[in-house]
């Protein structure tokens, strides 16, 4: 059994967990937004879907580093008439260099791309949400946002704000129909590692600390729907957390600069 035919904005739609979601909400029933850099890969994907799901599929190629670009977006599904009943916050990336020797212009893109085009996207599409009274929005935060802070990485801060304000939005906006998820996955098997430079410490984590993108995004899904607001994915990451929390700020601290498995 389907859902109700409805619009899906997913960012960074072009591989891993974002790739993943399209292909789960398209099952679902529900049109497709795609919106990442790479435009072949988002043709490549819409034709799949609408090939295998007989749903409405638009690409939108764009940096979303670039302000401009979260407007551009939903002026975009405006014109195209795709009014967003579901957004998913994917895009992200992570300096693999500390913070003091990263230049400032790629500091500068990755708060842009985490930190406030995620916000900017969440505000634009609400007002139609609460109008429609119905809608759902799953923001990509990490395990790392309550792991012990990286030495020298700005990600786990930012997964921390993006953590603490879905679940800000979920308060306010469950009266008017609105879920608000935040997907805390843990290492996942994905191009993201690439990015990062770091496939080859990845490559040494033991195997039971992987999860296949189909798994999180399955359980990302569930957990809005269900109105969870805070979703942590896979039986480990959830023993993880769970360690985690109690742990004194000092001894955390401590962690975190001899326990980094990318350093």
């Amino acid at each position: 059994m389907t859902d109700p035919r409805r619009t899906a904005l997913i960012t960074g739609a072009s591989a891993g967990i974002g790739a993943t979601f399209a292909r789960h909400l398209a099952a679902h029933g529900h049109d497709v937004l795609l919106v990442a850099r790479r435009a072949d890969r988002l043709e490549e994907l819409a034709a799949e879907l609408r090939r295998t799901h007989g749903v409405r599929c638009e690409v939108f190629a764009a940096d979303l580093t670039d302000p401009a670009t979260p407007a551009a977006i939903i002026d975009h599904a405006a014109r195209a008439e795709m009014p967003v009943d579901v957004l998913v916050n994917n895009a992200g990336l992570s300096s693999s260099t500390k913070f003091s020797q990263t230049p400032w212009e790629s500091v500068a893109a990755e708060l842009q791309l985490m930190v406030t085009a995620t916000t900017e996207l969440a505000h634009r599409v609400i007002p139609g949400m609460k109008q429609r009274r119905w809608g759902r929005i799953v923001n990509l935060s990490s395990l790392a946002a309550m792991a012990p802070p990286g030495e020298g990485l700005l990600y786990t801060g930012i997964k921390a704000y993006v953590l603490q304000m879905s679940q800000s939005l979920d308060m306010e906006l469950k009266p008017h129909g609105i879920h608000v998820t935040a997907l805390c996955p843990g290492f996942t098997h994905s191009e993201f590692h690439d990015v990062m430079g770091a496939r080859e410490a990845a490559d040494r984590l033991p195997g039971l600390l992987w999860q296949e993108p189909q798994d999180v995004v399955r359980e990302g899904y569930e957990a809005v729907m269900a109105g969870k607001p805070v979703c942590i994915p896979g039986k480990v990451n959830k023993l993880t957390a769970a360690t985690i929390r109690p742990l004194p700020q000092r001894l955390q601290y401590v962690l975190g600069r001899n326990l980094n498995p990318f350093k």
